[in-house]
């Protein structure tokens, strides 16, 4: 399904030369060259599948189409009236017609009409770095093309599914989130091994859809967040029909003819139709050439704020290949500002000058929004209180039951969420925030700029938040915690 169709932006002459060579053409790839060529650079994008990437076929898209019925349906019969009216089931082949629309039927020639339109040049292969500068293409039917950058390089390669080291696991042929978000058909019983964000998405998904999911977490439910997150989805997949096994870890996996058996960690075993891991990501850096400028294969690639690679001076990396935020609108951040810096150090312009200083990454590490779709939803951004703890700040945490906002009554019938604050009390500034609730990622902008622009509180007491909505959920914290000084 992935199309490799040639186009008349492809190169296939020997040792072209451009400013600017961006290994990687996802959403993240797309934007670095993108920023670029309106810097007046020439710029062609590297691409040996599916242009827009992983977000656009097998991730952001996708999952969140095969999210949003359900919790459509949820949500009208969560408001008496409408929940009257609704007297039918989902219906799961719909939904997949729709994510299909959304994925284009993984087909690309949207996006390599967009990179036509915005000037960027395309060639369809599998990028190698030869030596500084120095890159060879190999197309699908073996042809190499040997490309030279005048100013820079950029890796934009993103991350693939790490697949844990359980006997029998890689044997049996898991399902990994690619699998997941691109299925046509729908287990009649599907276990997750994993409790991050793509494991309680994709069971809530598929609890939906009518499967028998089981959840295998080893370390609990959304770890790293702040635990009120993990007990408000937990409880909600519970209600969804999901099994939580929580530090449960699978112990063997075997694919039968009936379908996959794992035996745990607790002596149990199960018999599913489909097992999906969903235990983290690797960097896709394992065959780009790296060791022939003395970087390993393989390896996250390390980067300053201007994203540029310690000891290179044309060598940059974006998105999840850095491992600094694997999250694409983070890596589309980490884009436009490396963007925006090769074409000042093409222009022999000093980045730390205005506007160039305004450009360097710093957000991707302090104030990272992050919004997982399960219902509900929890939206989160900047410090938990653990962690800002950990860095040694003086914090306060604040407490609301979003329940009792008026605007939230009003959304849900029954309306069940949390709100938390984590507040920097040498400073009296916002360092971190929590929302768990229906449709709370609409509340995260707010709170982002909030962390990211280090709002004093008694600025925000002039941020008046319009009634009755859910958003005056920011008057009930700045009320919980007192008046600065009082």
């Amino acid at each position: 399904m992935e199309s490799q169709t040639e186009t008349p932006d492809q190169h296939s002459s020997a040792d072209a030369v451009y400013d600017l060579i961006v290994i990687g053409g996802g959403a993240v790839g797309e934007n670095a060259a993108d920023r670029a060529v309106q810097g007046g650079l020439s710029v062609v994008l590297v691409e040996a599948e599916l242009v827009g990437g992983e977000c656009s076929y097998w991730a952001c898209m996708p999952s969140k189409a095969l999210l949003r019925s359900a919790q459509a349906l949820r949500a009208a019969r969560g408001v008496s009236g409408a929940a009257q009216a609704v007297t039918g089931e989902l219906d799961v082949e719909a939904v997949l017609s729709r994510r299909d629309s959304f994925t284009s039927g993984w087909k690309d020639e949207g996006q390599v009409s967009w990179l036509q339109g915005a000037g960027i040049e395309l060639l369809r292969g599998h990028a190698r770095i030869t030596g500084p500068r120095q890159v060879s293409v190999t197309a699908a039917d073996g042809g190499v093309t040997s490309i030279t950058a005048r100013h820079a390089v950029v890796l934009a390669t993103g991350s693939a599914a790490a697949i844990p080291e359980v006997p029998g696991l890689h044997e049996s042929h898991p399902w990994t989130s690619r699998e997941g978000t691109r299925a046509q058909s729908v287990p009649k019983s599907l276990a997750i091994i994993g409790g991050g964000v793509v494991a309680a998405e994709l069971a809530t998904a598929y609890a939906g859809f009518g499967s028998k999911v089981t959840v295998l977490a080893r370390s609990g439910l959304l770890g790293g967040m702040e635990p009120l997150a993990g007990e408000l989805v937990g409880k909600a997949l519970d209600s969804q029909g999901v099994e939580l096994r929580l530090h449960t870890a699978p112990e063997r996996v075997t694919r039968t003819g009936e379908g996959v058996r794992l035996e745990t960690s607790t002596g149990e075993t199960l018999m599913v139709q489909e097992v999906l891991a969903a235990t983290g990501r690797t960097p896709r850096t394992g065959d780009l050439g790296l060791e022939t400028v003395g970087l390993e294969p393989g390896s996250w690639i390390e980067t300053d704020d201007t994203m540029q690679v310690p000891g290179f001076d044309w060598l940059y990396a974006v998105g999840d290949v850095t491992h600094r935020a694997l999250l694409t609108h983070q890596g589309k951040y980490q884009a436009r500002a490396a963007g925006d810096v090769i074409v000042a150090r093409a222009r022999g312009a000093r980045v730390d000058d205005a506007p160039w200083g305004a450009h360097v990454a710093t957000a991707d590490q302090r104030a990272v929004p992050q919004v997982t779709f399960t219902d509900p939803e929890v939206a989160s951004v900047g410090l938990t209180a653990a962690a800002a703890r950990e860095a040694g700040h003086e914090i306060r945490v604040v407490d609301y039951d979003l329940g009792n906002v008026a605007g939230a009554a009003l959304h849900a019938d029954g309306y069940a969420g949390k709100a938390r604050m984590v507040v920097d009390e040498r400073r009296q500034v916002i360092l971190g925030v929590t929302f768990v609730g229906p449709d709370v990622s609409e509340l995260l902008h707010a709170a982002t700029i909030a962390v990211t622009a280090e709002v004093p509180l008694a600025r925000l007491w002039h941020a008046v938040p319009a009634y009755p909505t859910i958003s005056e959920i920011w008057l009930r914290l700045l009320e919980s915690y007192g008046r600065p000084g009082s």
